[in-house]
């Protein structure tokens, strides 16, 4: 088989006659974002190729949001392994019908080792298979040994050389759509700065709580960054309502002059009498869809926000961040580059509850049941250098 230098691992020899091409993965937007670069592969590869996304809604409503590589999404069903929730047959039997009459020449897995994923897209049968694959998988027809750390987006890149497509970009990009961009001064007021002002957009939220730094460290960055002349916004989902007041509360009641304990903020900056809160924080979380976050995110000077769906997609918007890591999360999900992008490490190796060590993870491996934060302990006064400096402040 025929091997070309330029990938990120092997590029093998093209298939013939690819035109339509299936790409799975589900999980969340930065599941999403991690899979956009070989999606731009492909297409260079294939020129004229339409790529279909077999996805989550959540992709379904960013492709209506944003301009991106993809052609179209086909909602998943739910299925053990590859969509959480509740088997049913039927919708099971008329995803893959549709999946069949389709026709797709190529199918390329990327949603983890392939132990559920692979038997699930070799139902889509298409004429050629390449993917990820532990050594529980069924193979495909070219398949790369799957190891928990590795980059996600290099993966990507790399299960993507296997159908004979280099690399033409390392991270995703996307641009919002301009219907969002125009109707985000209406929706948002006063939340939105002048333009004298620089825009910082907080996410405090993720999936895993593990990745939650304090709210009260969140808070004392937004203080900071308003009584420095920032205009200061927190974002979220609706779930996350109560979680973004609690930054804005910490923001605006916190008492002046304090100092960071352990990793803790225990007060902001001295404002002098002046009021560093008010109006310059505020929250918008459960007010937005995904198009108007892509907007506003588009719009941000800086984004500082835990390892989440919201900082990948920023970064693929085009928005300076700043990311609170723990160091496993960082190898497999942070930025490449650190002139636009900085990120915060915590090196915690074991839980802080029971001591289980946290290190071994991935497909095997067993999981403690605490979710107590394993970066609690980043200093906010060190993630507002950075903040500070990319608002240019």
């Amino acid at each position: 088989m025929e091997r070309t230098v330029g990938g990120v691992g092997p590029v093998l020899e093209r298939f013939a006659g690819v035109s339509r091409i299936a790409l799975l993965r589900g999980g969340g937007l930065g599941d999403l974002m991690f899979a956009l670069p070989a999606v731009s592969a492909l297409k260079a590869a294939y020129p004229g190729s339409a790529v279909t996304l077999l996805g989550t809604p959540a992709h379904e409503a960013l492709l209506a949001a944003t301009h991106t590589p993809l052609d179209d999404v086909m909602v998943l069903p739910a299925a053990e392994g590859v969509r959480p929730g509740p088997e049913d047959p039927a919708a099971l039997a008329t995803f893959f019908g549709a999946a069949r009459a389709r026709q797709f020449d190529l199918a390329v897995q990327l949603h983890g080792g392939g132990r559920f994923s692979n038997p699930f897209l070799l139902q889509v049968r298409a004429r050629h298979t390449v993917g990820s694959a532990t050594p529980d998988a069924e193979p495909l027809e070219r398949t790369l040994p799957y190891t928990y750390y590795q980059h996600e987006p290099t993966r990507a890149l790399e299960v993507a050389g296997l159908a004979g497509a280099p690399p033409v970009l390392l991270e995703a990009r996307l641009n919002p759509r301009a219907e969002f961009v125009a109707g985000l001064p209406a929706l948002l007021g006063a939340a939105l700065p002048r333009t004298d002002r620089p825009l910082l957009v907080l996410h405090p939220g993720a999936t895993d709580l593990r990745r939650h730094w304090p709210a009260e460290s969140f808070g004392a960055v937004a203080k900071a960054a308003a009584y420095d002349g920032a205009t200061v916004v927190v974002i979220g989902d609706h779930t996350e309502t109560e979680l973004a007041a609690a930054v804005v509360s910490a923001a605006v009641g916190r008492s002046t002059g304090g100092r960071s304990t352990g990793g803790r903020s225990t007060g902001g900056p001295s404002t002098g009498g002046r009021s560093a809160g008010g109006s310059r924080v505020s929250s918008v979380a459960g007010r937005l869809g995904l198009g108007e976050l892509a907007a506003l995110l588009a719009r941000a000077d800086a984004v500082l926000a835990n390892d989440s769906g919201p900082r990948h997609l920023a970064q693929a918007l085009g928005a300076p961040t700043v990311g609170i890591y723990w160091a496993g999360n960082a190898l497999t999900s942070g930025p490449l580059g650190r002139g636009r992008h900085r990120v915060h490490l915590s090196w915690v190796t074991h839980c802080p509850v029971c001591g289980a060590d946290v290190t071994q993870v991935g497909w095997t491996a067993p999981r403690c049941p605490h979710n107590d934060s394993l970066v609690a302990g980043i200093r906010w006064e060190d993630v507002y250098v950075d903040v500070r400096s990319l608002l240019g402040l």
